[in-house]
């Protein structure tokens, strides 16, 4: 069995794509089919169901998956050791982030990273909805305390308390009023997020120990991942009420084109954290990323929002 076949499939499996494959691995897309297609015919079975759309494992390719993944990691491993061997380490770290994070987080991140470890290359894949990191292909993600598993581990990332904020235009509230108490925006047009999966995530407001959480309705209902700027500037046209992170809104409040409301009821809660699986040998890209990190708290430059 031709090694590079058994490799295409895993690469094809992995990206969901032939394109997405071959671009992360430098080839063709039509080389990555020619080996997969010569590997079914080796096997007489189909390992992947290909649409004009989408690209997902058979069965016979989910079990294959499983028994090859675990190999090739082991291999990826094996080489990465010597990375020991160079003054600064080289290969691929694959993060996968929730849309926030790639709007907030990351940019004050990514920059510094890549520039003190040029040799090492960045993909970052934005989900919203948790995931198996290692079952991903990627090596590590960022996730909020509330959503970490037990036997990962956790390094913070990004500002150590954030807030919610909500805001509207001055002209969308010169004429439907100014909340004075979260309650009433459920009489308001509110511009709604939804996850993945089809949960929309509530409106949570807290003051004095007193904690409200709303569903409201209203006009526009953006998946965060691919729509958070047109919910923003939805807002700024006046048509309702945001609802988002702070970091998001602040360049629209500080300018005035957002008003902030029920700002005593704005929510905190802990920052992001980038957690990994507890394993003995990280992949050197990895460990000088969580390096990265730990000094850049240590010098303070994972401050808390303001």
């Amino acid at each position: 069995m031709e090694f590079n076949d058994l490799a295409a499939f895993v690469s094809v499996a992995q990206a969901g794509g032939f394109r997405d494959a071959a671009r992360i691995n430098g080839v063709s897309a039509s080389s990555l089919s020619i080996a997969v297609r010569r590997l079914e015919t080796r096997l007489g079975l189909r390992l992947l169901n290909r649409t004009t759309r989408s690209v997902a494992p058979t069965e016979a390719g989910l079990r294959l998956m499983e028994r090859l993944t675990p190999l090739f990691s082991e291999m990826e491993a094996s080489l990465d050791v010597l990375n020991g061997f160079r003054d600064k380490p080289t290969g691929t770290l694959k993060l996968n982030v929730p849309s926030s994070a790639a709007h907030i987080v990351l940019p004050g991140v990514i920059a510094a990273f890549l520039k003190m470890y040029p040799d090492i290359r960045v993909e970052v894949v934005v989900e919203d909805g948790f995931v198996d990191v290692l079952a991903a292909g990627c090596d590590a993600g960022i996730r909020y305390d509330e959503r970490l598993e037990q036997d990962m581990i956790a390094v913070p990332i990004g500002p150590r308390v954030q807030r919610f904020a909500t805001a509207a235009a001055p002209e969308y509230l010169n004429v439907h009023g100014r909340p004075e108490h979260p309650r009433d925006l459920l009489e308001h047009a509110c511009l709604r997020g939804q996850f993945a999966g089809g949960a929309k995530p509530t409106w949570d407001f807290e003051r004095d120990g007193e904690v409200v959480r709303l569903d409201p309705a209203g006009p526009l209902l953006v998946r965060p991942s691919a729509a958070i700027d047109l919910a923003v500037s939805t807002a700024l046209a006046g048509v309702g009420v945001i609802h988002l992170f702070e970091e998001m809104l602040r360049p629209h409040l500080d300018s005035g084109a957002l008003e902030p409301i029920l700002e005593p009821w704005w929510q905190r809660f802990s920052g992001p954290f980038l957690y990994y699986p507890g394993r003995r040998h990280l992949p050197a890209p990895l460990r000088a990323f969580i390096d990265f990190l730990k000094t850049r708290e240590e010098t303070g430059a994972l401050l808390p929002m303001r």
